[in-house]
C-alpha cells in the first residue's frame, strides 16, 4: 500500500492511526502540517519520519520560509528518533549545492528503500529453518520507505519462517494494527500476542529469536527502540533467546557514548488513560507514558545494517564496518 507520496505542491501521507480498521489519507501543503503530522504519529516509524521531514523542508523551500526555523520544528516533533534529526541536517547538506529540494527528498527515500533491502538480505542468515520468530512494535514496510528493516529479515527469510509472533506493543498497539496486517497481507503466518505474554512463549518453548528494530544506537550499542523492548531483551537473554536488532546505519548518534543520553520522549497521558474516547483510568490517578526504554548492548546479539551484522564489541566493530 502506498504510504507516502508527493503529488505537485503537497505530502500525502497514509493516516496510520486507522490502520488496519480504515485507510485514510491526510494531505500535508506546509512544513508545519508535516510537524504535526509526525509529533500526532499520523506518520510514524524512525526512517519514515526522516523521510517525511525532508519533503516538508521542500515545502517550506516552495514557500520561501526559513530553512533554519523549519528544520528546528521537524526535529522537535519526535526527539528519540535520531533519523529524523538526520535526515533533516543531510538534506540541508545536499542542498547548499544548489540540488533540487524535491529531487534530494526522492534521493532520501530511495535511499532507504534500498537499505532497508540491504538489511533483509543481511539479516537472513540468523534466521533458522522454519524458525519462530518474536517482534515488537512496527519496523515494517510502513515505519521506512518501505520493506521494513526488522520486517525485511523476516521478509526476505520467509521460506524459513514457520511462525511471527507480534506483540500488540501497547499502548499505541503498533504490533496488533500495523505489524500483524504487514505480515497477513504478505501470507507470512502470524499470531497477535499480548506484551505480557512474551515470557510465558518463551518458557514455553516457542520463540527461537527475537528481531526488533530501534530509534537510536549509542556508540557502545546501546539501542533505544518502543517501549516494552527492554523487558523482551531481558527475558530473551534470561531464556537463552538470541535477541537482534535491525537498523540502518543512519540510526547510529557517534555523538552519545551510551544510552542515559539518548532523549526519551514522553507521549500524552491520554494514549493510556482513554480508548477511542472511552475514559479508562480515573482522574485521580497519574499517568507515565515514555514511548521507548533502552535495552544495554550486553543483551544484544546482533545489530544487522545494510553494510553487515555487527556484534560485540560494538565500539569496536562499528568504527570498522560503519567507518566512523
Amino acid at each position: 500500500m502506498e504510504h507516502l507520496r508527493w503529488d505537485g505542491d503537497r505530502l500525502i501521507v497514509l493516516d496510520q492511526r486507522y490502520l488496519p480498521e480504515k485507510v485514510k489519507y491526510v494531505e500535508c501543503k506546509t512544513v508545519e502540517d508535516v510537524a504535526k503530522a509526525i509529533k500526532d504519529m499520523v506518520v510514524r516509524g524512525a526512517p519514515l519520519i526522516g523521510i517525511s521531514a525532508a519533503y516538508g523542508l521542500v515545502l517550506a523551500r516552495i514557500k520561501n520560509q526559513n530553512l533554519e526555523e523549519a528544520s528546528y520544528l521537524l526535529k522537535a516533533a519526535r526527539p528519540t528518533a535520531v533519523n529524523l534529526a538526520w535526515a533533516v541536517d543531510e538534506f540541508l547538506r545536499r542542498e547548499k549545492s544548489g540540488r533540487d529540494p524535491k529531487e534530494i527528498a526522492e534521493e532520501l527515500f530511495l535511499e532507504d528503500l534500498k537499505t532497508n533491502k540491504a538489511i533483509g538480505e543481511n539479516g537472513t542468515e540468523v534466521v533458522p529453518p522454519n524458525a519462530r520468530v518474536l517482534t515488537h512494535c512496527n519496523a515494517g514496510a510502513l515505519a521506512t520507505a518501505g520493506f521494513g528493516t526488522a520486517l525485511g529479515v523476516i521478509r526476505r527469510a520467509k521460506a524459513k519462517i514457520k511462525m511471527v509472533y507480534a506483540d500488540e506493543t501497547r499502548p499505541y498497539l503498533q504490533g496488533s494494527r500495523l505489524t500483524a496486517w504487514e505480515l497477513a497481507e504478505d501470507d507470512i503466518p502470524v499470531t497477535v500476542i499480548a506484551d505480557n505474554m512474551a515470557g510465558y512463549l518463551m518458557k514455553q518453548g516457542k520463540v527461537d529469536l527475537v528481531i526488533v528494530g530501534a530509534d537510536r544506537i549509542a556508540k557502545n550499542g546501546d539501542t533505544a527502540n518502543k517501549i516494552g523492548t527492554y523487558s523482551l531483551a531481558v527475558l530473551a537473554h534470561s531464556h537463552g533467546i538470541p535477541f537482534y536488532v535491525a537498523a540502518p546505519s543512519t540510526t547510529f548518534d557517534f555523538s552519545i557514548d551510551n544510552g542515559t543520553q539518548i532523549p526519551i520522549e514522553e507521549r500524552s497521558s491520554k494514549e493510556l488513560a482513554e480508548f477511542n474516547g472511552i475514559k479508562l483510568i480515573s482522574d485521580k490517578c497519574q499517568v507515565y507514558n515514555p514511548a521507548f526504554d533502552v535495552t544495554p548492548h550486553r543483551f544484544i546479539t546482533g545489530i544487522i545494517t545494510e553494510r553487515g551484522i555487527l556484534r560485540a564489541p560494538y565500539s569496536v566493530y562499528l568504527k570498522r564496518l560503519l567507518g566512523n
